[in-house]
């Protein structure tokens, strides 16, 4: 009888115990250009393996129920005049400014959704360790606001998938700017650069004293 009572508050306690609490994200860090790219870890890159594929995009964006996928959500977002939309979230109309070559463009269909650091890049810097899902939360990525850029199609075919030790914007203005959101996006996601990536980052980022990289690690 006692055995059978103990047994049975064991269980009530277990059923009574609070469910663990998500663990809390971690807060963003701002650092100073220099030190932030003196954060980034450096490893050899291999692309061994690689597919495009792997990393699953566009998916149904940060919000299903409103009919637009990854893309349409970041052009909508980053919309300087924004478009209206149709069934299926269909574009027409609006204004976005590409950055990249300060170019103005009024039609979405002239536009890419640029992976600020490339999906080949990524790979190379450690995601070729993670897990599907991991690798599709990367490439979906609207939880900070320099992960994925609407730029013109040809400033991103131009850019490939190069690292700034091969690729700057053409618009000289906002080398700064984009030296920021490669250095902070590769800090998000804890990938790595290779020398001729750190060596080309610590010689650019002398030019931005007064600049800081803002960010906040990936869940």
């Amino acid at each position: 009888m006692i055995r059978t009572l103990m047994h049975g508050l064991a269980a009530l306690g277990v059923a009574l115990m609070p469910l663990a609490a998500p663990a809390p994200a971690q807060a963003a860090e701002t650092l100073p250009l220099p030190e932030a790219v003196g954060s980034l870890q450096p490893a050899v890159e291999s692309r061994d393996g690689y597919s495009r594929s792997a990393f699953r995009h566009w998916n149904r964006g940060d919000d299903p129920a409103d009919g637009c996928n990854t893309r349409y959500e970041v052009l909508l977002d980053e919309a300087v005049e924004p478009p209206e939309v149709g069934d299926g979230c269909r574009l027409t109309g609006g204004r976005w400014f590409s950055y990249y070559d300060g170019v103005w463009v009024t039609s979405a269909s002239g536009l890419d959704i640029d992976h600020m650091v490339p999906l080949a890049e990524a790979w190379d810097s450690g995601a070729y360790a993670w897990t599907a899902a991991r690798r599709e939360a990367y490439a979906n990525d609207q939880g900070a606001s320099t992960s994925l850029v609407a730029v013109t199609a040809s400033s991103n075919r131009s850019k490939g998938d190069q690292d700034p030790s091969e690729w700057m914007p053409p618009a000289a203005d906002v080398h700064c700017r984009y030296l920021v959101e490669w250095v902070g996006t590769k800090l998000r996601w804890s990938l790595t650069a290779d020398d001729t990536e750190l060596a080309a980052l610590n010689s650019m980022a002398t030019a931005c004293p007064n600049w800081t990289v803002t960010y906040e690690p990936a869940a």
